[in-house]
């Protein structure tokens, strides 16, 4: 059964297995907060589970607790960041406050970031944007997990994207999709909960399609979309990685591997929306197309339209009142953490 713990008592136990590595305050619970807002979204596969991941890559020396970032370009309105191998979540949240500063004075900022690390769920900072009043759009490339079209062997990241903007009274509309069938984290979900995965996720080894995750996970994630997803992630990877100036293609290491450099790299465009009208009006159209979108009549079965982060928001305001439920599997991970750092591990019930 599975534990379930308030999202503080987590982020306190991140905050501090992360200081016992070195890493700077701010920055380990800027590193733990990403995790638990990815189990408040209900999305557990970017959440306490990578945790492990994180420190593996710290003990090993292949990720650097302080981020020593510099300037590698600086054009106005275009620069490049090099977190000289940094962790992903603080060097991109640089990149954030980098790209909204740029976006003021220009209208509009594109931030590369290269010699990065993985930094968790992309919608978590492309809404700090949204909330300062620019719509985001942020690319990653990430670890060979799928074939080209037509292939069999690993080539090209799922390479995810997330796009935000502001929605007035409705909050932020976001969306953050990876270019396979699913994220990869979801399968290691699924092999820590010890569940098939479902048909058209993946296939193994030998390109055969497959529903165990454990072969999934030493074989191929199965583009979304059939070649469209493969296109795409090429293209993210050409954003994020080629023109940033970092490691592409399979080049890029995965935050499960524990003694490879990542070298992963981003790239943030920011757009300013007063640039283009006032924010109140971009509001108010946005919540107009909201409405016409959750008015829409619904199909058999379908019970209500949703927009983009909304089942996210409701899943915030749930488990910040239920408490986040940890798979055992993944306890049993945060357990060893706390025994091997001191962090003393979150008061927690049985579901």
């Amino acid at each position: 059964m599975p534990q379930i713990a308030q999202a503080n008592e987590l982020t306190r136990f991140g905050t501090a297995v992360l200081e016992s590595l070195h890493v700077p305050a701010a920055d380990a619970h800027l590193l733990a907060d990403s995790l638990v807002a990815a189990e408040l979204w209900g999305h557990s596969s970017h959440g306490m589970l990578r945790l492990p991941w994180y420190v593996e890559r710290l003990r090993s020396g292949v990720m650097s607790p302080v981020a020593d970032a510099s300037l590698a370009v600086d054009a106005g309105a275009v620069a490049v960041i090099d977190g000289n191998h940094g962790i992903g979540q603080v060097l991109t949240a640089k990149a954030v406050e980098l790209g909204i500063e740029r976006a003021r004075q220009h209208g509009i900022s594109a931030v590369g970031v290269r010699n990065s690390n993985h930094f968790g769920t992309a919608a978590y900072f492309t809404r700090m944007a949204a909330e300062a009043g620019c719509v985001a759009m942020l690319a990653t490339n990430a670890s060979p997990a799928m074939a080209p079209w037509g292939g069999r062997a690993k080539r090209i990241g799922t390479n995810p994207w997330s796009i935000a903007a502001p929605a007035g009274k409705r909050g932020v509309a976001v969306m953050d999709i990876a270019n396979t069938a699913v994220a990869r984290g979801k399968i290691y979900l699924a092999a820590e909960r010890g569940v098939p995965i479902p048909d058209g996720w993946a296939a193994d080894a030998n390109g055969v399609p497959t529903t165990n995750p454990s072969e999934a996970i030493h074989g191929l994630i199965l583009p979304m979309a059939g070649h469209k997803g493969y296109v795409i992630s090429f293209m993210m990877d050409v954003l994020s990685g080629v023109l940033t100036g970092s490691h592409f293609g399979a080049n890029v290491a995965g935050p499960y591997e524990a003694n490879r450099k990542s070298g992963c790299g981003h790239l943030l465009l920011t757009i300013d929306i007063k640039s283009m009208m006032a924010l109140e009006e971009f509001e108010q159209r946005m919540e107009a197309l909201i409405e016409e979108v959750k008015a829409v009549p619904t199909a058999e079965g379908v019970q209500e339209i949703f927009f983009p982060g909304e089942l996210e928001d409701r899943s915030t305001q749930q488990r910040k009142e239920a408490g986040i439920p940890i798979a055992d599997t993944t306890w049993q991970s945060l357990e060893k953490l706390g025994t091997e750092t001191g962090a003393a591990l979150p008061p927690a019930t049985t579901a």
